[in-house]
């Protein structure tokens, strides 16, 4: 069996088209037809060419036959949505710093899906961006864990960077760069600051058991709870996503079950927080008056909704992702960066002057 040829710094030689052909004991001429899609082949023939492929990690080079080996200079955003206030304030960031840098901005949606998002990085690899940043809230389990630790010791072997923003880490092994949040942390103030006015009996919307994003911002609320002695009620806990029509749903069906038992409410984000007031306002509840109300990453609708919150730097988030991507190329090192968060106290907290069963919608 070939096998390629080791450069004297210990780090393998990536896998040529020629590679692949004598592994698949094909010509080079077939190979590069079938991987283009040009030209019909037999199913055997495909099949062997893509095991090839696959065992020997080969990246087709998009860029090397128009650009005769040029590296592209260009960074790469992944996120769920660009609709979405959150993913669309921290590409900004993303953007503006690799202009700085002298760098295009790649820009690819998954809608949440894990399996589309590894194709956008394997995608993203191809096209060798110097960066391939990863936005946002996800599924952690252990097998997603293995795949993405795959692809970022691919992306070093091939002189770029897996950036994880908004994310945990991938383990101490991992060649990955984290630009975290302290969602925890501002999860634990902002419901603080509820606890300190009184409030005992606090609506929990968004919780989504094993996404990254909602749990932590639960670990916070627990944690605030437990740290002011107020016993912790399941509850008061309400599944759902991160959306506003989920927030209206939310509030909708808890109000609709029986006598409100709650004054006041934290809304996973901002988003959850208008849906929740619309809820609450069709009701004849008005916010801060009858319902205190807390959010979560101070983007629209928040100030438009008077909305005590809590700031996420969005921007920075992208900005410090790119820029510790591109400081790291002649490194390697691996990094792990936790910005801040802090309340912004608007108009939607009122201290509690009655008990929760006397508040009966």
């Amino acid at each position: 069996m070939p096998r390629r040829v080791t450069p004297e710094d210990g780090r393998p030689r990536p896998a040529t088209i020629r590679d692949v052909a004598e592994r698949a004991g094909v010509s080079v001429a077939t190979v590069s037809r079938i991987l283009s899609g040009t030209y019909p082949s037999a199913p055997t023939t495909r099949s062997k060419v893509m095991r090839a492929v696959r065992e020997l990690d080969y990246v087709a080079n998009a860029h090397a036959r128009g650009l005769a080996g040029v590296r592209p200079q260009n960074v790469a955003i992944v996120v769920n949505s660009v609709i979405s206030p959150h993913y669309a304030h921290v590409a900004q960031g993303v953007q503006d710093q690799a202009v700085r840098e002298g760098r295009l901005c790649i820009v690819g949606t998954t809608g949440g899906d894990p399996e589309r998002e590894l194709a956008t990085i394997q995608l993203m690899r191809e096209q060798h961006a110097e960066a391939v940043i990863l936005v946002g809230n996800i599924v952690a389990d252990e097998a997603y864990r293995e795949r993405m630790a795959d692809y970022a010791r691919a992306l070093a072997a091939a002189g770029s960077r897996l950036v994880l923003c908004g994310r945990p880490p991938l383990g101490p092994d991992v060649p990955a760069i984290v630009v975290e949040y302290d969602n925890t942390g501002g999860a634990h103030a902002v419901t603080s600051h509820l606890l300190s006015a009184g409030h005992k009996r606090i609506l929990f919307l968004g919780r989504r058991t094993g996404y990254t994003t909602p749990e932590s911002r639960i670990a916070g609320y627990r944690a605030a709870l437990a740290a002011h002695r107020v016993p912790h009620d399941p509850g008061l806990e309400v599944d759902g996503t991160m959306e506003r029509r989920e927030g209206y749903r939310m509030m909708r069906e808890r109000l609709d079950s029986g006598p409100r038992d709650f004054t006041a409410v934290f809304a996973g984000n901002d988003l959850i927080a208008a849906g929740a007031r619309e809820a609450l306002r069709e009701r004849g509840l008005r916010i801060p008056d009858d319902v205190s109300m807390v959010g979560f990453d101070d983007l629209p609708p928040a100030a438009d909704i008077d909305l005590t919150t809590v700031h996420v730097p969005h921007e920075e988030l992208g900005r410090t992702a790119v820029r510790l991507a591109l400081e790291s190329e002649s490194t390697g090192s691996a990094q792990h960066v936790l910005l801040g968060t802090h309340i912004v106290v608007r108009d939607s907290v009122r201290p509690n002057l009655e008990e929760p069963s006397a508040a009966a919608v």
